[in-house]
């Protein structure tokens, strides 16, 4: 039986505009009227996705978000940190020099803000384009406080280029880190114990559900960790071939209320039939 139904937003629950359709929300309010845990996993910030949450109705006590792709795990009613994990001011320095090298723009955040450090010449990151919840802030490099706690570093350039530069970078930043595109325009890198999977891993331990009592939903490859994790691992129609290879349901697309339709399958009718 599905107790934590685990979403991504943009591609999954969303649709090309950026919406929650009706049927959506009905689903997963059913879900949750049900006693099944609905937890929106993201690499945004909490405040990039509260408005998504308030639609929803899951700011209420009991209520959790992945964010960072599972580098903090957060109560949504208050904000409360469950888990952190977080880059060194060290590491941010080392990814920084490496996106100088491979010829992109580069910024990180924090839980309050974006940091925009100088860009290559003529190469100005298009992350505004992505993410407008927090604030951007211009800062050198020699001013990153020792003691700074990066949640994230992203690399957001045009498609073509950033995956050039894609192919530059060594190995062994792959194996120091989580790398991972969250977009084709966005590639982001974050502490190595960091991915949804984990991130979900931790509120199962603290909420007592079990692996196989899990039901995520994904389409890009930030939802791979998590589509293995769970029991059932569920890609959208429009998710990459990684993401589909790795699942067991192939549902609708995201403009076709894909995450209902497998809520109604898998958690529903399920709960139906066993009332019969």
């Amino acid at each position: 039986m599905i107790k934590l139904i685990a979403i991504d937003l943009d591609g999954t629950l969303l649709t090309k505009d950026r919406t929650i359709s009706d049927e959506n929300k009905s689903a997963i309010k059913k879900a949750k009227e049900l006693g099944v845990k609905v937890v929106l996993c993201t690499g945004r910030p909490l405040l990039g996705m509260v408005h998504y949450l308030e639609e929803l109705n899951l700011r209420e006590i009991g209520d959790y978000g992945i964010t960072y792709n599972g580098g903090l795990v957060q109560k949504t009613d208050t904000g409360e940190i469950v888990s952190q994990k977080t880059l060194t001011q060290v590491e941010v320095q080392e990814l920084y020099r490496l996106s100088q090298a491979i010829n992109v723009p580069c910024n990180f955040i924090d839980l309050e803000q974006i940091y925009e450090p100088p860009y290559p010449k003529n190469r100005d990151s298009l992350y505004p384009t992505v993410m407008n919840a927090l604030p951007y802030v211009p800062v050198m490099m020699d001013e990153l406080a020792e003691d700074a706690a990066i949640n994230k570093v992203v690399f957001c350039y045009e498609q073509q280029e950033l995956d050039e530069a894609i192919d530059k970078i060594p190995e062994a930043f792959f194996e120091k880190y989580t790398i991972m595109k969250s977009r084709p325009i966005l590639l982001e890198m974050m502490h190595k114990e960091v991915d949804k999977g984990k991130g979900i891993a931790i509120l199962c331990d603290l909420l007592g559900i079990k692996a196989d009592e899990v039901m995520a939903l994904g389409d890009e490859a930030n939802d791979h960790a998590m589509i293995e994790f769970a029991g059932l691992g569920v890609a959208m129609e429009n998710a990459t071939a990684e993401i589909k290879e790795s699942a067991q349901f192939i549902t609708k697309n995201n403009d076709e209320h894909g995450v209902a339709h497998a809520i109604n399958k898998f958690v529903l009718q399920k709960v139906d039939s066993m009332s019969k």
